[in-house]
């Protein structure tokens, strides 16, 4: 009897438990997404997937044209991001030994490759990233006491950075959120009114600003410095800055898509001198038109310890795996590859100077005003018809400059209407877009293609019917 109820009970409880199971399973199929829903799917449908979220829906405009063709070093610099996740799961020793290995000589080789000796560097994905880190390690190095009493250190005497009125839009800002300071620990540099290019950083009235600033008490911690300058391309006066930031023990900071040019045999004095300082940052991806490469900050500091507070270094394998694809990507072209597709950016931008051709003619109306530019009539033409005309070529801009070059002319990185260029002897060639105020254009051959081919390209990407 005592048997036969027992039976009965655990019966009576597997029964309530199926189903209590069954309905915590109803509930929460009716929460998880349809795709997560089932014993999951298999690769197929996911790939699929990919691939259709990649293109569009098949109402939309088909979007492969826009995909862009990396090219074989393309390829090499994607499998360093695939290869790092195979790599990150080798034991800890092997993995310790490799990441070291490849840590070191990516240093090396950039170090050489760019002039910069004796330095250390760090891989960042965020081109400013690394100047906060900078910005950081100065910090740290001023402030004996910042890692104990943290920004109580800072209030009686505020650190000051110092940035050239021609910088990046947003940098300021950037580096005060990262930072944690606030606006007032940014003094904003004008450039030259008088004398030299008026995108340069005045170097008379930095020095009047220093002064001002350590009268009032607060500590001059960092200048950045332009090769290149983000409107225009022209370079500061890096050696006069350099004597000055040693005068008042500032850390002195140069970044600028001029650096590139490091690698060439012959590098002006403007930009050579940015071979002494204290770190700069460099971007080897759109130089040598390699994808998903990270940008690189080189600096010199003799406390690993202070470097690893500011976050410089780090014992993490992972950390060190971010120089992977520069890795593979910097054997593949070897010094030749690297030296040639920089120097035929240069030449580029030279043939351009010496032969200039209008690609775009940009107008720029205000309201309530006469455009500066008017098209001029043909005899025996219409005024309805020029204007028909006009408008039909300012949407044709539009349209163009909305397409992605990229895609089947690889060495076109940037190309937008109004663009001025000019030659200094200091700064060598520089471009302006004057309209829009864009980035420096830059051209980057990978590998060297002939002028024609941008015309090609631009042909394959016009609207059916135009000629």
């Amino acid at each position: 009897m005592g048997k036969n109820l027992k039976e009965a009970m655990k019966m009576l409880e597997d029964s309530q438990r199926r189903t209590e199971e069954e309905n915590g399973k109803k509930l929460m199929s009716g929460d998880i997404p349809g795709p997560l829903q089932g014993s999951g799917q298999d690769m197929v449908s996911i790939l699929q997937l990919v691939q259709n979220l990649m293109h569009g829906d098949e109402d939309e405009e088909p979007q492969s044209a826009r995909i862009q063709n990396i090219g074989e070093q393309g390829h090499i610099a994607l499998l360093g991001h695939s290869l790092g996740a195979y790599i990150s799961t080798l034991d800890k020793e092997k993995l310790r030994k490799l990441t070291t290995r490849i840590l070191s000589d990516t240093t090396l080789w950039l170090c050489r490759i760019f002039r910069y000796e004796n330095g250390c560097a760090y891989f960042h994905e965020e081109e400013r990233e690394g100047l906060a880190k900078i910005c950081r390690l100065a910090i740290h190095s001023r402030y004996e006491d910042f890692v104990v009493d943290g920004f109580n250190v800072l209030y009686n005497k505020k650190p000051v950075v110092y940035l050239s009125a021609a910088a990046r839009p947003g940098l300021g800002q950037y580096l005060c959120n990262q930072l944690g300071l606030p606006f007032p620990c940014l003094s904003r540099v004008p450039c030259n009114t008088m004398f030299g290019s008026q995108h340069q950083m005045d170097v008379a009235l930095l020095e009047k600003l220093i002064k001002d600033d350590i009268e009032r008490g607060k500590l001059p911690l960092l200048l950045v410095a332009n090769a290149g300058t983000a409107a225009v391309g022209h370079t500061d006066k890096i050696g006069r800055l350099r004597e000055l930031c040693e005068q008042y023990g500032m850390w002195l900071h140069v970044e600028g898509v001029n650096l590139a040019t490091l690698a060439l045999g012959y590098v002006s004095s403007s930009v050579l001198a940015a071979t002494k300082c204290d770190s700069m940052t460099l971007t080897p991806g759109p130089w040598l038109g390699l994808p998903a490469v990270p940008a690189v900050t080189l600096y010199k500091h003799d406390d690993p310890a202070l470097t690893l507070v500011a976050g410089l270094t780090s014992n993490k394998p992972a950390d060190k795996l971010r120089a992977l694809p520069l890795w593979l990507s910097l054997q593949y072209l070897g010094l030749d590859g690297i030296v040639e597709r920089i120097k035929h950016a240069c030449q580029l931008v030279e043939d351009e100077l010496s032969s200039p051709v209008v690609v775009f003619r940009f107008f720029q109306e205000l309201p309530g005003s006469e455009p500066v530019l008017k098209a001029v009539p043909a005899p025996n033409t219409a005024p309805s018809v020029v204007g028909r005309e006009r408008r039909s070529c300012d949407a044709l801009n539009r349209w163009v400059r909305g397409q992605s070059c990229a895609s089947s002319a690889p060495w076109v990185v940037a190309m937008a209407p109004g663009h001025v260029r000019e030659t200094r002897p200091d700064e060598g060639a520089l471009c302006e877009d004057a309209g829009l105020r864009s980035a420096v254009l830059f051209l980057i051959a990978s590998p060297p293609h002939k002028p024609c081919d941008f015309w090609e390209a631009l042909s394959m990407l016009s609207p059916p019917g135009f000629t």
